[in-house]
């Protein structure tokens, strides 16, 4: 399964280690990306989603209903 969040999109970027000499190897930034539970009263069940701690703030603020509105709208099966 990718390591993508499904409200903000944020996915692993490529960048570089330096070491002190200056030798530089490839890297991946990784995203905090979890898998949490919401209840859905609306439909009276519960959805699971795979978000990254800024997509968790985005349900805080925005509230579940709008956010899966959102996600339906985009496309995405929840």
């Amino acid at each position: 399964m990718s390591r993508r969040c499904q409200v903000t999109g944020r996915a692993p970027s490529a960048g570089k280690n330096v070491s002190h000499s200056h030798v530089r190897t490839n890297r991946w930034f990784e995203v905090n990306v979890q898998s949490k539970r919401y209840w859905l009263p609306s439909e009276h069940r519960w959805v699971r989603l795979r978000l990254s701690t800024k997509g968790i703030r985005t349900v805080d603020r925005d509230g579940i209903e709008a956010v899966v509105a959102r996600l339906r709208a985009s496309g995405e099966k929840v």
